[in-house]
């Protein structure tokens, strides 16, 4: 295990100098709490953000939309075109452009920056009505004022999953604070990367409603068998920078908040055998696989975090959506 967590700090370095390189800063005097944007600026973020998705998943491009993406979803945005790009530099035969339509917009007011807000759509990817509908919840964030809007979080919930959330009397929404200074809910927003990871290798602290993201996850690993080979997972969180959480307060006085997480997983072959290299993973691959293989990957969580005593699944934490890729992969 002590060799996998140097893989993991080894690995990890690229990521840490992006977020070093580009990480969300504060303007020194603004200190008025104001809207994160109009909504004729988020509609235009959202915009340019499907144009430049859909430029670059036609052409398996990913410079053609590393303007528009940062965060959790970048770093799997970008890895995944430059791993499709491998195998077939010819672009992607089966692009299907991306719409997204009956937009709302959640803006909440802060001072400084970062700022933020919400895109709650209706994605051209889902069967409307029905169990098959979904939204698709897109996180905006401009690091100052001459800096572009990008995604930093993608989440796909139903409509029934989606609270209400608190807005003043001209309809600007509260952001949750950094801190959770005064313990209103049940789980501080800002600790939800370690505590999630916590909770994946440790199952502590037990804060998580159980569910397939949840406890679901954890005995999937256990149980993880192959006749020749043995698995090992690490967990690690990512709450800065970047990679930062956003978090809504609901009206019930619960929060909606996006997080970012990073997980390797370890496959070790007996002698004589090798671990399976498949087309995605060799595209990122460094390294020869012959005896161990690791891979590297990087994920956002939308969840909902109630008041604290408020009853929900006995006041613990429930995980919407997930969302994982592949960012690396090392073989030895």
């Amino acid at each position: 295990m002590r060799r996998l967590g140097r893989l993991a700090a080894g690995l990890a370095t690229t990521t840490v100098l992006v977020v070093t390189a580009s990480g969300c800063v504060t303007v020194h005097g603004e200190l008025e709490v104001v809207p994160g944007a109009t909504k004729s600026e988020a509609a235009k973020a959202l915009e340019d953000f499907t144009v430049a998705y859909n430029k670059a998943d036609k052409a398996y491009d990913p410079a053609l939309d590393e303007d528009r993406v940062t965060g959790s979803l970048g770093a799997i945005n970008q890895a995944g075109l430059a791993a499709r790009r491998k195998t077939s530099p010819e672009g992607n035969a089966q692009h299907k452009p991306l719409e997204l339509t009956d937009a709302s917009y959640v803006i909440p007011k802060k001072a400084g920056w970062p700022r933020w807000f919400l895109a709650d759509t209706d994605s051209n990817r889902d069967q409307d009505g029905g169990k098959l509908d979904t939204r698709w919840l897109l996180t905006f964030v401009r690091t100052g004022p001459d800096a572009p809007w990008k995604v930093s979080y993608l989440a796909v919930a139903s409509p029934s999953e989606i609270p209400k959330f608190r807005k003043d009397a001209d309809g600007w929404a509260q952001p949750v604070p950094s801190a959770d200074t005064d313990a209103a809910l049940a789980t501080p927003p800002a600790d939800l990367s370690t505590t999630y990871t916590g909770y994946l290798s440790d199952g502590a602290p037990d804060v998580f409603a159980p569910g397939s993201m949840t406890s679901g996850w954890r005995d999937a690993r256990k149980n993880t068998r192959r006749a020749g080979f043995s698995y090992q997972f690490v967990d690690q969180a990512l709450e800065s920078g970047t990679f930062a959480p956003l978090g809504l307060t609901t009206e019930d006085g619960g929060a909606l908040v996006f997080f970012s997480s990073k997980h390797f997983e370890r496959q070790t072959a007996a002698e004589g055998l090798r671990p399976t290299v498949t087309a995605d993973v060799q595209a990122l691959l460094t390294g020869e696989v012959k005896s161990t293989l690791t891979k590297e990957r990087v994920s956002s969580q939308l969840v909902y975090v109630p008041k604290k005593g408020a009853g929900d699944a006995d006041g613990k934490v429930r995980v919407l959506n997930r969302l994982p890729g592949l960012v690396a992969a090392q073989g030895s």
